[in-house]
């Protein structure tokens, strides 16, 4: 799907909403991840990296401005090449969403992280994509993922989960005038209704099974460092007291 053709809805004050709520979750994220390559699958328009510190950025996607034109679903970058790589609302827009995870696993290196947003089903954001009168319209044509089916696909990948956040608690009314006398649910969403907001942030690690990391045993050496030196006392004054035994003889 081409969203750089639903550019009109980011341009509304729904749309300017949501886009306010992706950058204040990717920036506090992206911010403290470190590496050589990150990489934006999708929304390409937006820049989602923007705070995060990796010396190369690149975007993918089949819209204009992209660094790569190319689909989400055959990445041609190298395997084990990135250490970041997000997916604003990539999958739900899409008709394969396995095989960008799978392509995404490809690519990322051993301990890389992988950082999504999706729209949430169980909301009133998801109410929107059921309706008769609605479905048909950007966003809410989207294939919508649940947040507990896309854990269990990044486990089958040995992602492990490493943060995530829900928000856009606020219905999402067309008129900015009906989401201000609704912002009450913005703060109290958190704690009443937690697994209801229209938007859902997903943070999970690439670990390989097998590997571990090695760290040096530090206390072993010491202690060994230890009993060697009594030893090696003895062997010094070996030679000294064979003389002196001599002597006497």
């Amino acid at each position: 799907m081409n969203i750089q053709n639903d550019q009109p809805w980011f341009q509304s004050s729904l749309g300017q909403y949501l886009i306010e709520h992706e950058y204040c979750y990717f920036d506090q994220v992206v911010a403290n991840i470190f590496g050589y390559n990150a990489v934006q699958i999708g929304w390409s328009q937006f820049n989602f990296l923007r705070l995060n510190r990796a010396p190369f950025h690149f975007t993918v996607g089949l819209e204009d401005g992209t660094s790569i034109r190319a689909g989400a679903g055959f990445l041609p970058l190298q395997s084990n090449s990135m250490d970041l790589v997000i997916l604003p609302h990539t999958l739900e827009f899409n008709p394969n969403p396995h095989q960008i995870l799978r392509e995404v696993h490809r690519i990322l290196i051993p301990g890389g992280h992988i950082v999504i947003s999706g729209f949430n089903p169980m909301s009133l954001w998801g109410v929107c994509h059921y309706l008769k009168s609605t479905r048909r319209e950007f966003p809410w044509n989207g294939h919508f993922i649940s947040l507990a089916r896309l854990k269990d696909w990044l486990k089958l990948l040995d992602f492990e989960m490493a943060g995530g956040r829900l928000g856009c608690y606020v219905p999402p009314f067309k008129q900015e005038k009906w989401r201000r006398r609704f912002h009450f649910m913005e703060a109290a969403g958190d704690r009443w209704w937690p697994i209801s907001g229209g938007v859902y942030f997903l943070h999970a690690i690439k670990y390989i099974h097998g590997m571990r990391v090695i760290k040096p045993d530090w206390k072993n050496c010491l202690d060994g460092k230890r009993k060697m030196v009594p030893v090696a006392q003895k062997i010094k004054k070996f030679p000294a007291e064979e003389q002196s035994t001599r002597k006497c003889d």
